[in-house]
Order: C-alpha cells, then structure tokens, then sequence
C-alpha cells in the first residue's frame, strides 16, 4: 500500500515546474525514452512503477517497481526508461543525500563498517524495505503539508540515509563521507576531472595526484566507478559535448574542440559508440525529446481556414504532460 500511496503523490506532483522540497525531484512517463546521460553526485533513486534501465562503465542495472538506486561519487550513468505506457506509466522520485549527514550518522554508529573496509562500487540497487519505504513516503506527504516541512523535512531526510546504511548497499553511501583513505583519494581525483575534462591527462598524473602507485589507483578507481580514469574523461567529455549540441549555437566540429577532442572523426565516432546516433542525428532527437517532456505535442496550434479548408488543431490536451 505505502508503493501505491507513493505513486499517487509522485503523479500529482509531476508536472509542477518545481517542488517546494529543495533537490527532491519526481518523474512521471507514459512511454519509453531513449537513453540519455547525466552525472549522479550522492543520490537515492526509486522507482514506483515502470523499469528504469542505467548503464555505469561495464555495467548495466535494472531498476524495478519497488527498486531503489543509489550513488556515492560524480558518476556519468546512461540512463533511460525502458517500460511505461499511457496505462501504465512510469513512475519515480529522486534526492540528494548530504554527505554531511551521512558522515554524522556514520559517526554516531561508532564508524560501524567503515574501519578497514575495502572499496566498493559506487552505485548499487537493491529492493526498497518497508521502513525505507516509509520514510520515504512521509517525506513525499510533506509536499502537501507546508506547515510540516521545515520542522520534519530534515528529520525525515536523515532516517532515509539511516535506513539506507542499513541495507545491503550501506557501503556505497558510507564511501560518500569517509575523509581519508583510498576513496577519498579518488574523489578528489574525480571532482579534478569533472573541472578540467578538456585537459589532456596521464594516469600517472592522476595516480599522483592520488598519492598511489598507478597499478593501485588504476584498481580503486576502476572498483569505484565501473571504468577506467581515461574512459571517465572521455564519458565527461561526450556528455559535455551533447549538452552544447542540444543547446544550439555550436557545430559537431566546434563541440568536439570544445570538450577535448583534436580528430572531429574520432569525436563522431565515440559520440555513436555511446549515444547510439551520430552527433546530428542524436542531437535532433535529443531536442525532440525535450519538446516531449515540456509538452509541446499537446498544444494546439490553429490552421490557417478558408474556402475548402476544415480548421483543425492537434487533440486537445486531456492527457497529463509526461515528464521523464
């Protein structure tokens, strides 16, 4: 019942511009998406109803009804919907979790699980128990309750990371808070990348950087984020690339500069191998998809009538706006 409740509240909060809950996000979709890329941060994902798929490195998850995600460190994930329908449609929610928080708690539980413990991957999903569930339940309630959210807002924000240590993925939330050690290391590693992705890079500079050897860096890091340091830059890259694309204002040459690349060929090339298009192609796409999402299809755009002209617009808009 508490999934059905959950449902409820994310579908009628889906077409709000925003939500009164900072960071909270919800998404409702009544068809499939193609894929698409994002970075991550330290989040919690939940899917209501539908399937979400993502891919991280080599690896590829599928997120279920009742299905929660979550993520420690700035990961580029593939992600897309791959089940929803008008009668069924997809549905799910999202948040930040507070690194400070989950370092608060950590402590609080005398470092359970953190002393010694070896590096994990950076991304997990598992099944959503009752209590998470619950949580997560109340703090969507707290949409409709403005008198209510200031006061239980962050309270109920902790219980769901508390909840969440408690799981089988405790680990990967516990890496987005450890100070030191290897993890740490390579977080430092990966917010340098994020900021100079255009920059050309050696694996030896970032192992220094690091302060470890190449071969243990190369097997943290590869642990953590499900890829090499070399295909992170390049996944940084070619999401940055897509984003000026879509954007308008740059050609596929221009953005392939921009972002890194000498070889506009090689640039193409790996753009495909990722987004399944070429860069033209998808960028047209891309930008369909947004009209989409915003609900342009549903807008009536009057046709010019004369002699022998019927007037006709597009179906009227009774159906919801669809929000992936």
């Amino acid at each position: 019942m508490t999934l059905d409740e959950i449902g409820r509240i994310v579908d009628a909060h889906a077409a709000a511009p925003e939500l009164p809950i900072p960071g909270l996000a919800v998404a409702r979709s009544d068809r499939p998406t193609s894929p698409d890329v994002a970075m991550t941060g330290a989040v919690l994902a939940v899917v209501v109803q539908g399937v979400k798929r993502v891919t991280v490195g080599d690896r590829t998850l599928d997120c279920h009804a009742g299905d929660y995600l979550v993520t420690s460190v700035d990961l580029p994930v593939t992600g897309y919907i791959a089940e929803a329908s008008p009668a069924v449609p997809y549905l799910g929610f999202g948040m930040p979790l507070d690194p400070d928080v989950v370092a608060e708690l950590v402590l609080a539980a005398n470092g359970s699980g953190t002393a010694g413990a070896a590096p994990a991957p950076a991304i997990g999903v598992g099944r959503a128990g009752p209590d998470l569930l619950d949580a997560c339940t109340r703090l969507l309630r707290l949409l409709d309750r403005p008198e209510d959210r200031v006061v239980l807002g962050p309270a109920v924000h902790r219980e769901i990371v508390w909840r969440l240590l408690q799981g089988e993925h405790g680990q990967v939330i516990r890496q987005a808070a450890l100070p030191d050690g290897r993890v740490s290391e390579v977080r430092q590693v990966i917010h340098w990348l994020r900021e100079n992705y255009a920059e050309p890079v050696r694996v030896e500079d970032l192992a220094r950087r690091a302060t470890m050897s190449v071969s243990a860096f190369h097997k943290v890091f590869s642990t953590v984020t499900a890829m090499s340091p070399i295909q992170y830059q390049k996944r940084i890259r070619l999401q940055e690339a897509r984003r000026l694309l879509v954007a308008g204002g740059i050609d596929v040459t221009g953005a392939a500069h921009a972002v890194g690349y000498d070889s506009p060929t090689q640039f193409s090339r790996e753009y495909r191998r990722l987004f399944g298009a070429p860069p033209r192609r998808d960028t047209v796409r891309a930008r369909a998809e947004q009209r989409w999402e915003r609900g342009d299809h549903l807008v009536t755009r009057p046709r010019a009538t004369g002699p022998g002209v019927r007037g006709r617009g597009s179906p009227a808009a009774s159906s919801r706006r669809s929000r992936t």
